[in-house]
């Protein structure tokens, strides 16, 4: 058998995550006291599941990871499905939101956070088998395979936005819009792409800013009461205590660091969940502006390694599936940091790698799989044709 090639680098940033994440889950836990028992043992369990299931993935190559794509899809879709009809003993709602199973022994099971690996693999298959029909690429070719992209997504991007569960599909919007952009589509497409959100958000803040009585009416009307309370608890945290009360704690905790921190176990701030989607501010915490930045810093070089090895992809599915990664963890990151400093709004999505959770924990390894199978793909060559024009370049 042929032996399994890992990245060293994502290994031993994969090592450094897992020591934080235990001593900090540890920590938001062990002061307050706010659950019995510890969740470190979970985590660890967690981890060991998520690499077995990396190796797992990485042992495939890319024509394998193409067929389970429809099987994995279709699984999950059916699991969300389902998950409308189950009843609450092994569906319970939790704040307000049914997007769990309950799972004996296990915790919880919840298939959005998978259908970010389907997502990856079903649209890297499509666009994929598109191009080899349509090799002559028009604009309306584009447009299709975009519609084609749109009817296997919107379905399950639905089911999860009336869970409700704003913060997955922003995550789900993260990985999608950078998979469109790199998957060979027109540029007047892409430019249009890329201003659609632009012009959303300028009219909202102009909106904001100047009309501030039609804004709350007229748009903050027609969302959801879980949404607008999130909202304005962004948008104005010393006004609603109550729908604002992590983001104020969270900056709270951050603030009170200062550079140094207070201390391992030295943390104060009594914040809700704090093991979950607050750890960065636990860590800022305790650890300082240092300690944060050392955290932001090896979020960085993780996805550093990863658009590496996307750059040296050899095939487009190569390409499209590591760019969908690299944009989905990015986003995830900025979302999950800012919201704890009050930068952004509080939408329930985790720091990757660090937050307490099995399904984030065991998707974002799924995801480290198929980057490892993206390496595999190309390495094991020390040179390689440029170009078809007879030359070699150096393959490092």
């Amino acid at each position: 058998m042929e032996k399994l090639k890992l990245d060293k680098a994502i290994m031993v940033l994969i090592v450094l995550f897992a020591m934080i994440s235990c001593l900090f889950i540890y920590s938001s836990n062990s002061v307050f006291n706010q659950y019995s028992g510890s969740f470190i043992w979970k985590q660890l369990i967690f981890y060991m599941l998520g690499f077995t299931l990396m190796l797992g993935i990485s042992r495939l190559d890319l024509e394998q990871l193409l067929k389970i794509a429809w099987p994995t899809y279709w699984i999950l879709m059916f699991l969300l499905i389902a998950l409308i009809f189950a009843p609450e003993s092994i569906a319970k709602p939790i704040n307000s939101a049914k997007s769990w199973y309950q799972v004996p022994f296990i915790g919880t099971f919840q298939p959005s956070e998978f259908m970010k690996f389907a997502f990856i693999l079903v649209v890297g298959k499509i666009t994929i088998e598109h191009h080899k029909i349509w090799r002559n690429q028009t604009v309306g070719s584009d447009l299709w395979l975009l519609s084609k992209m749109a009817i296997i997504t919107l379905p399950p991007i639905l089911i999860v936005y009336k869970q409700p569960d704003t913060g997955m599909i922003m995550l789900y919007g993260a990985l999608l819009f950078a998979m469109v952009l790199f998957s060979g589509i027109h540029r007047r497409i892409v430019y249009s792409l890329l201003a659609i959100p632009t012009v959303i958000v300028t009219t909202l803040l102009i909106i904001y800013i100047n009309y501030q009585h039609f804004f709350n009416e007229q748009i903050l009307g027609k969302l959801s009461p879980h949404q607008i309370s999130r909202i304005n608890g962004w948008l104005k945290p010393f006004e609603y205590g109550d729908s604002a009360f992590q983001t104020r704690k969270g900056i709270l905790a951050i603030g009170s660091g200062l550079t140094t921190g207070k201390g391992y176990l030295g943390n104060n701030v009594y914040i809700p969940e704090k093991h979950t989607d607050f750890i960065f501010a636990a860590i800022a915490e305790e650890t300082g502006f240092i300690g944060g930045a050392v955290v932001v810093i090896l979020f960085f070089l993780l996805i550093y390694r990863i658009v590496m090895i996307t750059i040296h992809a050899e095939q487009h599915l190569a390409t499209i599936m590591g760019v969908g990664i690299i944009g989905l963890l990015a986003f995830q990151v900025f979302q999950n940091i800012g919201m704890t400093m009050g930068l952004l709004p509080v939408t329930g999505v985790t720091l990757p790698f660090l937050s307490y959770g099995g399904s984030s924990l065991l998707s974002n390894f799924l995801l480290l799989g198929i980057i490892i199978v993206v390496k595999n793909s190309y390495e094991g060559y020390m040179f390689k044709k440029d170009n078809g024009e007879g030359s070699y370049a150096f393959k490092y």
